[in-house]
């Protein structure tokens, strides 16, 4: 039989414990990659929200979520979602930056 669409499945390290893939858990598979990518987003964006102070310069947030952070990934079998699909450190930092100028 064959198949119909893609995989894309999103997988969560843990900064402090990096590389050790015994921290690691399967949040979720989604069909689409732009659910994957908005799962990955929501993620960064929830610890970001509930642990990293806004008060703090966006370098210094963005040094405290890729020392402590959650680090959602995407694994897909679909070549055409780019390598990697999602990049956690890359919208975070972008994150930290937007987020120390809303007012």
């Amino acid at each position: 039989m064959a198949k119909l669409g893609h995989t894309y499945s999103v997988y969560v390290d843990d900064n402090f414990h990096y590389q050790d893939e015994g921290a690691r858990y399967k949040l979720a598979d989604f069909s689409t990659l732009a659910g994957a990518v908005a799962a990955c987003q929501q993620v960064v964006d929830q610890y970001l929200k509930d642990e990293v102070p806004l008060d703090l310069s966006p370098a210094d947030r963005y040094r405290l979520y890729t020392g402590f952070g959650p680090d959602p990934f995407i694994m897909t079998d679909d070549p055409s979602a780019g390598h990697p699909p999602f990049s956690a450190w890359t919208y975070a930092q972008a994150q930290c930056h937007a987020q120390s100028h809303e007012d």
